[in-house]
């Protein structure tokens, strides 16, 4: 992995353009086919929680006509369903003789899973599902994955999603023809690439709980796990429980919400609170939100609580209690780093206080357990609140 390059501007070209860029990575599309606002002196590009992924030259073209070299800085931030995402270099090496492939960017009805069995007619199956904007995939994407699972087992499937969205490759037949074919292993079946949908039939689906709205809020210093654990929840409530679940993650919701706010006490307080309405509203609709944020004044986060439960809704409290050693110790984003070097004031665990949670539901500390133990803890509670039913295979074996 390389090093960021210092004082280089960075950008987040948003979730389609950072799908292309792993299409790149695989070599399955060029460099000059992927729209990218380069600077004349070329750029960093971020994904939505300010991870480095790539550097790139700048924006004319060599002699070949391409785009300026590109450095690859790291991967994207773990994705729901992200165990899916394999490279076709790893799909081909793992095939079976006689695997078929099989399309599917829709929902799978019962009918849809008789035709493509008799289509296989006792062949194994490679599923590929166009999942993009992968970072954030749509409600229908996630439906369509969990649809297609749950269908493993019938069709003797493995499942891979593809980072590619499936209303932009639709405009391009001849593009997403050749991404498809890069992972393709046999002969390859579209279903209902049209998008029409089939009358009468019912779509596979797992049940969701219907408990009220909750919101879950992971609090704790910079590095501690936080952002990890909120991701593993929700990719986990996603894919078992089929529950509506949006992540608000104190880096990304800066981006937005947050926008024009600086890192003072008061604004960093603003911050929290805006994030906590948000969820809080959520809440109120019937929801689960995730919030990942440092959140490190108690009287703000009893004003959020306060929020949740005026809403209807119920406050889960999670300190993610990594000792700040270890946290300082990982520093992905250089902060620690440049807090200690006096580039930035008035960071929290170096210049600023956190003031440790008196009634947290529940505490953890990612330097002595797994994020999977993590996870599955925080969706324990979530269950024995009733606001999640049990998962009845929640590994979907394949």
């Amino acid at each position: 992995m390389s090093t960021p390059t210092a004082g280089r501007p960075q950008f987040f070209p948003g979730g389609d353009a950072l799908d292309d860029l792993e299409l790149v990575r695989h070599g399955v599309v060029d460099l000059a086919g992927v729209a990218l606002p380069v600077p004349a002196s070329g750029a960093e590009v971020i994904d939505a929680e300010g991870v480095p992924v790539a550097r790139l030259g700048a924006a004319s073209t060599t002699d070949e006509g391409r785009p300026g070299d590109i450095v690859w800085l790291g991967h994207l931030s773990p994705r729901p369903f992200e165990r899916l995402y394999l490279s076709p270099e790893q799909v081909h090496t793992t095939r079976s003789a006689d695997e078929v492939t099989a399309v599917v960017a829709r929902p799978l009805r019962r009918t849809d899973v008789a035709a493509i069995r008799d289509w296989a007619d006792g062949r194994p199956v490679l599923v590929l599902v166009p999942a993009g904007p992968s970072t954030n995939p749509h409600a229908h994407t996630v439906a369509t994955i969990r649809s297609v699972l749950n269908a493993a087992r019938a069709l003797h499937a493995r499942v891979v999603t593809l980072p590619l969205n499936a209303a932009r490759a639709h405009a391009d037949p001849a593009r997403q023809d050749a991404i498809v074919d890069a992972w393709a292993t046999g002969p390859v079946a579209w279903l209902d690439r049209a998008g029409s949908a089939l009358a009468g039939s019912e779509v596979i689906q797992a049940g969701h709980g219907t408990s009220g709205g909750v919101v879950v809020m992971l609090t704790g210093l910079s590095g501690s796990g936080k952002s990890t654990i909120a991701r593993a929840v929700r990719e986990a409530v996603l894919e078992e429980d089929g529950r509506a679940v949006t992540l608000l993650d104190g880096d990304v919701v800066r981006r937005q919400l947050s926008a024009g706010l600086t890192f003072s006490p008061e604004d960093r307080d603003t911050n929290v609170l805006r994030i906590g309405w948000v969820a809080a509203e959520i809440a109120g609709h019937g929801g689960l939100a995730i919030c990942a944020q440092i959140a490190p004044h108690e009287q703000t986060r009893e004003a959020v609580r306060a929020m949740v439960a005026e809403r209807g809704g119920d406050l889960v409290l999670v300190h993610v209690a990594t000792p700040l050693d270890v946290c300082e110790g990982r520093d992905r984003k250089g902060l620690y780093a440049q807090a200690r070097a006096g580039a930035i004031t008035g960071f929290t665990g170096v210049d600023a206080p956190y003031e440790v949670p008196t009634d947290a539901d529940l505490t953890l500390d990612t330097s002595r357990r797994s994020v999977a133990a993590c996870r599955d803890a925080v969706l324990a509670l979530l269950r024995e609140r009733g606001h999640l039913i049990a998962a009845a295979d929640p590994e979907w074996s394949i």
